[in-house]
């Protein structure tokens, strides 16, 4: 059976180091749950003055939840700065030490979070990862009440590629793309963002796309040249470079001075996400080999030209494995899809 647990009341400030220390996210914090997280982390940032110990910029970071709706008001276009360490005028913050998990999550689409225990089947933990869109799952011990494991999209794909040679993947991964129905996301349906639009902008696509990365066009040839993720969000937050004109910066210019921060700090991870291609006559077992080497979550496909002609994420290849039985969860899952209109994914 699917199990549900409430959230830990885990103050913020041990969520952020442990996001930092692990470098994952947790399968009950989706991606609009980080974002929502950072919105309250920007709306300290963005309204704090150079002194964010004063009780001016206190009082003006609790307000942070607001973000959203500033950004439509906000001239993303402002070359305006702000100086100091980003996380020195965090943690200095009410806000970070005041503000607890379940504030920022409260509104994930499965609170609470699932989970799944070792007796469940493989068909069900394909499914949460692909058609139920969770990024990872936990896998808890009922006798002793712990998390014995978390499996990731990633995990699957990694499990796939080391069957190489099992006959039965080796049937399947010689099909081209176009066999097994990929790529699910057309060219003209990829979420964009031009070069020169200020990077905040987007992060804010994004969030409001519910995705959790696009490629980056550049305006005069309408070529890709480039990808940004919502992972990559993070280089706001740690490269002080890139922090102190972090309204103005644009997508270009923040993919500089990462690739500079990066190269300066050889221990900082993850990398940057990169664009990573693949042709149409592509295989699948190619596809998975090369998601599985790069560590990515995303590939582009290509016209030999460099056109877009779709994207396949890691959700979309483990949807072409498996299909659900009618009456499969029974009606655990009705009302979720379709999703309620103020449902956050």
């Amino acid at each position: 059976m699917l199990l549900r647990y409430w959230r830990d009341t885990t103050y913020s400030a041990h969520l952020w180091w442990m996001l930092r220390r692990l470098k994952m996210l947790v399968g009950w914090i989706d991606t609009s749950e980080l974002l929502s997280l950072l919105e309250l982390l920007y709306g300290f940032c963005i309204r704090c003055p150079s002194t964010p110990s004063s009780a001016r910029a206190i009082a003006a970071a609790a307000n942070g939840a607001a973000f959203a709706l500033e950004l439509e008001a906000l001239g993303l276009g402002s070359a305006a700065t702000t100086a100091g360490n980003f996380f020195e005028d965090l943690t200095s913050s009410e806000l970070y030490k005041n503000t607890k998990v379940r504030d920022i999550s409260g509104t994930f689409r499965w609170a609470p979070f699932l989970a799944l225990e070792r007796s469940n089947s493989f068909l069900t933990m394909l499914l949460l990862l692909s058609k139920y869109k969770m990024k990872s799952v936990p896998v808890l011990d009922l006798g002793s009440g712990t998390i014995d494991n978390i499996i990731t999209q990633s995990a699957v794909i990694h499990m796939l590629a080391e069957c190489a040679g099992l006959q039965w993947f080796e049937s399947w991964g010689t099909k081209k793309l176009s066999e097994v129905g990929l790529p699910l996301v057309t060219g003209n349906q990829i979420i964009k963002v031009y070069e020169d639009e200020p990077v905040l902008q987007a992060f804010k696509v994004m969030r409001k796309k519910r995705v959790g990365g696009v490629p980056v066009i550049e305006r005069e040839t309408k070529k890709a040249v480039g990808n940004i993720s919502l992972r990559d969000v993070q280089f706001l937050l740690t490269a002080p470079e890139i922090y102190h004109d972090y309204r103005g910066i644009t997508v270009k210019n923040f993919l500089t001075e990462v690739r500079s921060y990066l190269e300066k700090n050889k221990n900082a991870s993850p990398m940057l996400s990169e664009y990573v291609t693949c042709k149409k006559d592509c295989t699948i077992k190619e596809l998975i080999q090369l998601l599985d080497q790069e560590k990515i979550h995303r590939v582009y496909v290509v016209e030999d030209d460099g056109d877009l002609q779709g994207l396949i994420t890691l959700r979309d290849i483990i949807s072409r494995l498996v299909h659900e039985p009618r009456g499969y969860f029974g009606d655990f899952f009705d009302g979720v899809l379709p999703l309620p209109a103020n449902t956050r994914v």
